[in-house]
C-alpha cells in the first residue's frame, strides 16, 4: 500500500497492479497523491469497494488501441456500484530486463494481454515466447522476486524504474497517441475525496440494458436515442449471464442524466428494453 504523508485517514483508493501500474497513473491523476492500495486482479477491486473496505475503486475500461477491457464490463454488472469519473492516461510501454541482459539473450516477455497487443508490431520481430500476466507492473516484479535470467516485461518506464529494471527498448508501443480510459466506481452514498481532473467538456451516461431476443430489438433501442437527440459514443455487447446465447448492451451517451432528454429517453427505453440500469453520469475529460 502507498500512504503519503498527508493521507486523509481512512480514505484508500484500490486499484488492480504494483506500484508504477497505469491503474495507479490514474489514481494519482484522479486524486493526486492519496492512500492507494494494489490488488491482484479486477475483482478484489470491485470487492472491496463492494464491501466498504476501501472508499473507491479505480479500473480499465477502454485503451484507444486494443478495445474494452470486457472483464470490467461484467464486473460492473455483477456490483452495485457507480461510476463516478472519468480519467484518460497516456500509455507508454518499454521492453525492461534484469540488469545485465541484452535484448539477443531474451526468451520470454510477460505482461497483461492488453498490452501485448499495444505492442504486437514490436513483439512480432523476434520469437519470443509471450506469457500474460494480471499486470504490467506486476511482470515486472515477477522477473525480480524471481530473478528470472532471460525474461523481460513490457510496462512502463516509471514501473521499470521502480523495480530496479533495465530498459531495452523504449517506446515500443503500436501507437505513439495510446491511451487508457479508466473509470472511477464506488458505492452510491459514499462520499470521494475531491477529483483532480481539471477542465471536462461535458457529461457522460453510461447505462447497461437488455431486449427481446426478436427482430428489430435494438434497433428501437437506437430510435429512441435518435428522437432525443442523444449522441452514443460507444455500444459493446456482452453475453447475458441469465440466458444463453442473449445479450446485454453498453451505452455510454453524451448526455447528463439529470438533461430532460436524457430522462425523456430512459423513459421510453423501459417500453422497448427488457431491463435498463443507469451506471453513473459523470464529466467526461476534454478529448476523451
Amino acid at each position: 500500500m502507498t500512504e503519503p504523508r498527508n493521507a486523509t485517514p481512512g480514505v484508500r483508493i484500490a486499484y488492480s497492479g504494483e506500484p508504477g501500474a497505469f491503474a495507479e497513473d490514474a489514481v494519482v491523476a484522479a486524486f493526486g497523491d492519496v492512500a492507494r492500495v494494489g490488488l491482484t486482479g479486477f475483482r478484489a477491486v470491485f470487492t472491496e469497494v463492494a464491501d466498504g473496505r476501501l472508499v473507491a475503486g479505480v479500473v480499465p475500461i477502454e485503451n484507444s488501441v486494443h478495445g474494452t477491457v470486457r472483464e470490467n464490463y461484467d464486473l460492473l454488472l455483477e456490483h452495485e456500484l457507480e461510476v463516478r469519473a472519468e480519467v484518460v492516461v497516456p500509455v507508454r510501454l518499454c521492453l525492461a530486463a534484469l540488469p545485465g541482459e541484452r535484448l539477443d539473450g531474451i526468451g520470454r516477455v510477460y505482461s497483461h494481454i492488453q498490452a501485448l497487443g499495444q505492442a504486437e508490431a514490436f513483439l512480432r520481430t523476434r520469437p519470443w515466447e509471450l506469457l500474460t500476466t494480471y499486470n504490467t507492473a506486476g511482470a515486472g516484479r515477477l522477473i525480480v522476486d524471481r530473478a528470472e535470467r532471460g525474461s523481460a516485461a513490457v510496462l512502463s518506464p516509471r514501473a521499470a524504474g521502480l523495480f530496479g529494471l533495465a530498459i531495452l527498448a523504449d517506446p515500443i508501443q503500436d501507437v505513439a497517441d495510446n491511451r487508457t480510459r479508466f473509470l472511477i466506481v464506488a458505492r452510491p452514498a459514499d462520499v470521494l475525496p475531491p477529483l483532480r481532473l481539471g477542465d471536462h467538456a461535458a457529461m457522460r451516461t453510461t447505462l447497461v440494458l437488455a431486449v427481446r431476443n426478436e427482430p428489430g430489438a435494438l434497433l428501437r433501442v437506437l430510435a429512441v436515442f435518435a428522437a432525443h437527440h442523444l449522441n452514443m459514443s460507444t455500444i459493446e455487447s456482452r453475453p447475458s449471464r441469465e440466458r444463453a446465447w442473449e445479450y446485454v448492451f453498453w451505452v455510454d451517451l453524451d448526455a447528463d442524466r439529470s438533461a430532460p432528454a436524457t430522462v425523456a429517453a430512459l423513459e421510453d427505453l423501459r417500453a422497448v428494453t427488457t431491463m435498463t440500469r443507469v451506471l453513473g453520469s459523470y464529466p467526461r475529460p476534454a478529448g476523451g
